[in-house]
């Protein structure tokens, strides 16, 4: 492996570690997805940390079983993005240099100390735990060197996602910047690297956090009831790549099961004159190649398995550009063949469909929190227990709310069986339930669209996502009829939930309303389905488990798990009528406890189940059963 440390101390040689498929595939977290990222052959994984010694995380709040296998030397050391897979990679998680200094004062010449990257600096598992504020910028630090393999090859440095506003510098030459806290981006930082020796990355971050108009979710300066501990700077994995002149930048994957066919398109740099091939493979088909150009690669899938929640079938995707007969750029990906739409069923009522067939819709507001890595999940295997005990306990569908997650999340939905609803981070001001759409600054507009975008084009391929949410509950909303036909024509292969509960506006797909603690449904129209897109919140404190001791809340609250179980299954019990009537999905609140909410499914370090596991699935299962139409409401 390519050993670094912090810029104040020596950088050791490189060191090459060779592995063998098998074992980037254990790596890689992927080993059940075989060829989807196998077959990539003999390649090189760098992972550059320092030593353990200097680490140690924050105490003081509850912490997750998996943050003991937190260390410098084994932090998210999987490759970060599973749909565009190459074989050679670096990764540049671990000990980095940070410094907090205010926000015009120029680099810091020393720094405070040693934070654990990709941990946000107020996590426990940074190690520093210190909040920055928009009086502050953030510095971190680092070295590197490149392997000599890497000679006469581009270097790409990826970030996967930095909030909110960040600057880099490769060797005091500043390479470029971003804003927005949500999105991956990538910087060419071949110009700027030394021809041997030890290279040099600073980089610096400003969020205003709840004072700036930015996307942030549920992000605030001071924590209370909804509104959670803020996250500052890198908080997803930083990793180097390299590539030839010629390479592909990115992939879109669109099935269209009615076609028997999948269409790729390619965007590549420095393309002019090249060819494109796409091979797609499963075990349940044999293979097809296809050549064309790069915005038309299309391969016939005929008698598809469809992907869905029971059936999560993936297929492979190898995507290769190249010229005169040698293949310049080369990456591994995944698709499912599925379909999400709107119809009418037997009896006229709209409904969600998946692959042409109605499916009714249920599963958790997932937050995505952590209390020991806030918005960073302290291991790999941490975020697909979430989703393997979502799947445990009857739940086909989660609602990931106003945060965006790692590649490796949708990841995990996608191979697990787990569909998903996927809204936007809220920002700006916010609206009441009768209140008109925000008249939004040209900066803030423009900041919200260019990110909601950016999202969209880095989780576009994955087939676990159904519907995109860009407002809920009138945070931020504003041109409501317009954001809603922007993400429909940008991205027609999935459904629209303009805006999640409060200020409807009668545009997209479905007319969602929230209802605390409910169940409660929207009327029937002619041409949205009815959703059910916020409702339960049954709370229950577990001592030992909850973020402080006393003065914690859920919207209804319990005190035994007996309790709790039973006022669950009574409240599923009162959606079964109204899934006859027209309802079509319902999210409950939520997946795990978050801060002082405790309305959740599990604590919020992931310890216990609060209600009895085989009760609720035997009640979420029950949903699924096709609707008792006799007994339609009114």
């Amino acid at each position: 492996m390519l050993k670094t440390k912090p810029y104040t101390k020596p950088l050791s040689l490189a060191v090459w570690a060779t592995i063998t498929a098998p074992a980037l595939l254990c790596i890689l977290g992927c080993s059940s997805l075989e060829a989807s990222l196998g077959n990539i052959g003999v390649g090189q994984v760098l992972t550059g940390v320092a030593g353990d010694d200097n680490y140690e995380p924050v105490h003081g709040r509850i912490m997750t079983r998996w943050a003991k296998q937190v260390s410098p030397r084994n932090v998210h050391k999987e490759y970060p993005r599973p749909q565009m897979v190459r074989k050679d990679f670096q990764n540049l998680n671990g000990l980095w240099e940070y410094a907090i200094r205010p926000k015009d004062e120029r680099h810091p010449l020393e720094y405070d100390g040693n934070i654990l990257v990709p941990f946000a600096v107020e996590s426990a598992l940074s190690g520093v735990g210190k909040p920055v504020g928009k009086e502050n910028r953030l510095w971190y630090r680092r070295t590197f060197e490149i392997p000599k393999k890497w000679t006469d090859r581009r270097v790409l440095l990826n970030f996967g996602a930095v909030d909110w506003d960040a600057a880099v510098w490769v060797n005091d030459i500043q390479i470029g910047a971003h804003k927005g806290g949500y999105d991956p981006f990538t910087l060419d930082i071949t110009r700027t690297l030394n021809e041997s020796g030890p290279q040099k990355i600073v980089v610096s971050v400003w969020d205003p956090i709840n004072e700036g108009t930015q996307p942030r979710g549920k992000q605030v300066r001071k924590p209370r009831g909804i509104w959670y501990t803020s996250v500052t700077g890198i908080w997803q994995t930083v990793w180097l790549e390299p590539v030839q002149e010629t390479y592909i930048k990115s992939i879109r994957i669109t099935p269209d099961i009615d076609a028997q066919e999948v269409l790729i398109s390619v965007d590549a740099a420095n393309a002019a004159g090249c060819t494109f091939k796409a091979k797609a493979s499963s075990v349940a088909f044999a293979g097809s190649v296809e050549t064309g150009d790069a915005d038309n690669i299309k391969i016939r899938i005929p008698n598809a398995k469809l992907w869905s929640p029971d059936s999560p079938h993936l297929y492979d995707l190898t995507v290769k550009v190249g010229k005169n007969g040698k293949t310049l750029d080369s990456v591994k990906s995944y698709f499912g063949m599925r379909k999400i739409s709107l119809q009418k069923d037997r009896t006229g009522i709209n409904r969600l469909f998946l692959n042409n067939k109605p499916l009714f819709q249920y599963g958790p507001l997932d937050q995505g929190w952590w209390p020991d890595g806030l918005y960073t999940a302290p291991t790999d295997d941490a975020l697909r227990y979430d989703i393997e005990m979502l799947k445990k306990i009857g739940c086909n569908m989660l609602r990931k709310h106003v945060k965006v997650e790692p590649d490796r999340l949708y990841y995990w939905c996608d191979k697990l069986g787990l569909m998903v609803w996927q809204d936007m981070p809220n920002g700006d001001r916010h609206i009441g339930r009768k209140g008109s759409d925000l008249k939004r600054s040209a900066d803030s507009a423009k900041q919200f669209e260019l990110e909601w975008k950016n999202v969209i084009d880095a989780l576009r391929n994955h087939p676990c996502i159904v519907m995109w949410t860009p407002f809920n509950e009138g945070w931020g909303q504003y041109d409501t009829e317009r954001i809603t036909k922007l993400t429909k024509q940008y991205d027609p292969a999935r459904l629209v939930n303009s805006t999640s509960g409060w200020a409807d506006r009668g545009t997209g797909d479905v007319h969602d309303i929230h209802s605390y603690p409910g169940p409660a449904a929207p009327p029937l129209e002619e041409n949205r389905a009815a959703v059910l897109g916020e409702f339960g919140g049954l709370g229950l404190p577990v001592p030992g488990h909850t973020w402080q001791e006393k003065k914690n809340w859920g919207y209804r609250s319990y005190k035994t798990a007996d309790e709790l179980t039973d006022a669950y299954v009574a409240l599923l019990g009162k959606l079964r009528p109204l899934i006859a009537g027209g309802l079509s999905a319902a999210v409950y609140t939520q997946t795990t406890d978050v801060e002082i909410e405790v309305n959740g499914l599990m604590t919020y370090d992931r310890a216990i189940l609060k209600m009895d596991a085989e009760r609720i699935a035997e009640a979420n299962n029950k949903l699924y059963l096709p609707p008792p139409y006799k007994q339609r409401i009114p």
